[in-house]
């Protein structure tokens, strides 16, 4: 078999150099250019996602925080109530009055001549 040789030969001018040059710059440009947005991409998704769980667990931490601070608020209403309670017991057991009616009612203290009867206690029918 016989070679076959192309008749079609290679023109090696200057302009031919210079366009394929130029088509390799542009190929790498590209190249260099996707990599670029690719890497600015990556970082803006890196800080969305960070910002995004930074942003949740803020949030949980808040609702955890209010929790926490309605508990404490029904806590100190209680105790302030409680507080104001035994305050008019103070205020009450400073009352000689009312120490004679717990003494005689509790402890069945009587003033001389009184007689004491005990009830029972039953509930009431209304």
């Amino acid at each position: 078999m016989a070679k076959h040789s192309s008749n079609v030969s290679s023109i090696h001018e200057a302009y031919i150099e210079q366009h394929k040059a130029h088509h390799r710059r542009q190929t790498e440009r590209k190249k260099r250019l996707f990599r670029r947005v690719s890497l600015f991409f990556l970082i803006v998704m890196i800080i969305a996602i960070s910002l995004t769980t930074y942003h949740v667990k803020q949030r949980v931490a808040m609702n955890q925080l209010q929790t926490e601070y309605q508990e404490k608020s029904e806590h100190l209403a209680k105790l302030e109530q409680e507080h104001q309670n035994l305050e008019e017991e103070v205020k009450l057991l400073n009352d000689e009055e009312y120490l004679l009616q717990i003494a005689k009612t509790n402890y069945f203290f009587t003033k001389e001549g009184e007689i004491v009867f005990k009830l029972p206690e039953e509930e009431t029918s209304y």
